[in-house]
């Protein structure tokens, strides 16, 4: 069941709607707090929106690579069962 969970980011306040846990949520939020303000500070820039910007782009990236990695991985795994399998058959 939904309900609102409200979390503050680069100071706007969010009233939002979700399964998830309060502390997960929050949690999110509070990550994405963290990355704008590093944001911001290597930037050097006081605008919230390009810092929120940069920081989904460097997010995006984050996930492209890990997402690329866990592929990388999954197909380790697919070659080495397979090899093993192979070994135990033969």
């Amino acid at each position: 069941m939904k309900r609102s969970v409200t979390v503050q980011i680069a100071g706007v306040r969010y009233a939002l709607k979700t399964d998830e846990d309060d502390r997960w949520v929050k949690s999110v939020a509070s990550f994405v707090e963290e990355k704008i303000r590093d944001v911001q500070k290597r930037a050097r820039t006081p605008d919230t929106q390009a810092a929120a910007v940069l920081t989904a782009l460097q997010i995006a990236e984050e996930l492209f690579r890990e997402r690329e990695g866990s592929s990388e991985l999954r197909r380790k795994i697919r070659e080495k069962s397979q090899s093993l399998l192979d070994s135990l058959t033969h």
